[in-house]
């Protein structure tokens, strides 16, 4: 199977990258035009990226796997991303997640992202969601959240599944 992006999109990306002096300063805006299109980033999506913008596959996949925004498998409707490092994991962010986990019927103890059977969420530790003074944080999609209690955790997953 081939990696293919469709000739609408190419044409969008070739626009993205025409507004910057280095093709390889658009490398985050491409990923996040490929990501939205297909719905997480193939090594043969990071690959063409790769091409496109003149750079080795391995510049790509860094970028990849250091930005949590970055997706490398599918995800359920509602991806919910727990920071984990320190001032979160401080202000309790471990409690937090094996409490969505317990909601969701999933195994608070596996590693990486797992989502639900109906496909309807994923929850992900992730690295720094750059907010620690109001830790634990969380996102749901692109919808950010502070303070995140066990109460409010209740509150937002009732959110999503009403």
């Amino acid at each position: 199977m081939t990696f293919a992006v469709p000739a609408n999109l190419e044409a969008e990306i070739d626009e993205l990258v025409s507004h910057y002096p280095q093709k390889r300063s658009a490398s985050l805006m491409v990923l996040h035009a490929l990501q939205d299109h297909f719905g997480y980033l193939t090594p043969a999506a990071m690959e063409w990226t790769a091409a496109k913008l003149g750079l080795q596959p391995i510049n790509v996949l860094e970028l990849v796997t250091f930005y949590p925004m970055f997706r490398q498998q599918p995800v359920g409707r509602f991806h919910l991303k727990i920071c984990r490092t320190l001032s979160c994991a401080l202000g309790g962010s471990h409690e937090l997640h094996r409490q969505l986990c317990a909601k969701l019927g999933l195994d608070a103890h596996a590693h990486g992202a797992q989502t639900t059977k109906d496909g309807r969420f994923t929850v992900e530790f992730v690295e720094c969601l750059a907010s620690c003074g109001t830790a634990p944080v969380m996102m749901v999609n692109d919808d950010f959240y502070e303070g995140v209690t066990p109460q409010k955790a209740d509150e937002i997953i009732g959110k999503y599944t009403s």
